[in-house]
């Protein structure tokens, strides 16, 4: 099941590592380890991949102490399908 939600854009920091065992949906290409949302005008999230725990922690990013002019728009396809997941369930609660 697909939930549309409106306004909520991912994001990259190009910055970022992006050496990882995490491939996109067709395998082919590594993607970051790292992700940010945000939804609206809302605070700014950070999806770090805990590859141990096999699974995506959030953290409420603290804008005073971060630039997010830094960041990049992240293509929705990029984003792994357990992180979408988790960012659908997060943004519903």
């Amino acid at each position: 099941m697909s939930t549309a939600m409106s306004g909520l854009r991912v994001f990259v920091n190009p910055h970022d590592v992006v050496d990882s065992s995490i491939t996109t949906t067709d395998n082919t290409s590594p993607v970051s380890t790292i992700f940010y949302s945000q939804r609206g005008k809302g605070p700014i999230y950070r999806w770090l991949y805990e590859e141990k725990l096999a699974l995506w922690r959030a953290l409420r990013v603290n804008t005073s102490e971060f630039n997010a002019h830094s960041l990049s728009n992240a293509s929705w396809k990029v984003v792994p399908p357990g992180l979408r997941d988790q960012i659908g369930a997060h943004y519903l609660d």
